[in-house]
């Protein structure tokens, strides 16, 4: 058996112990990050389908409430980029190259930012998809189409996107529809 002497053991011990606490932090500080989203202002959404053209869509995003603001102007200024949605970059995937709006976008995951207006609103897919959702750079565009919003009766409090077998997915926000076609 091999004598470590004094002054070497304590050093082994206090870097054993310094180790051992790091990554007890590490644990500890992911597993309340992740469980932490589901308590923000703007909780996590998901939503999947596949459309009838066979690709699976999937819109993964943070759910902004109106709390008494008005689209346009308080939250998703008209004529601006906006992050469509709150908190991280909203994730657009798609399974398998598709049309959307009648042009070409291939397979992979998008950063989803729109430009709302009143009358058209331009829905950008972004290649930089894993970032904080206000860092835009419009360099990185790989698609963007126009389409016209449509006013409903019933006001929808939180952001919320829902996708139709048929390929249809709709942004429904206030009083605003907003809805474009995979295929």
């Amino acid at each position: 058996m091999r004598r470590i002497p004094c002054g070497q053991k304590t050093i082994k011990n206090k870097h054993m112990k310094q180790l051992f606490f790091s990554l007890l932090t590490l644990i500890t500080v992911g597993a309340c990050g992740q469980s932490d989203k589901s308590k923000r202002p703007s909780p996590p959404a998901i939503v999947t389908e596949t459309v009838s053209s066979g690709a699976i869509v999937t819109i993964d995003y943070s759910q902004p409430s109106l709390k008494g603001r008005k689209i346009g102007t308080e939250l998703a200024p008209y004529g601006q980029v906006w992050r469509t949605g709150a908190n991280e970059a909203t994730v657009f995937e798609v399974s398998k190259d598709v049309k959307i709006e009648g042009q070409s976008l291939p397979a992979g995951k998008y950063g989803l930012y729109s430009i709302p207006g009143e009358t058209e609103w331009t829905i950008i897919f972004n290649k930089t998809w894993k970032q904080w959702g206000t860092q835009y750079k419009e360099a990185d565009d790989a698609l963007r189409v126009k389409v016209s919003p449509a006013k409903v009766d019933a006001l929808n409090e939180k952001m919320t996107f829902v996708i139709d077998k048929s390929g249809k997915i709709s942004l429904s926000w206030g009083d605003t529809v907003v809805a474009f076609m995979v295929k």
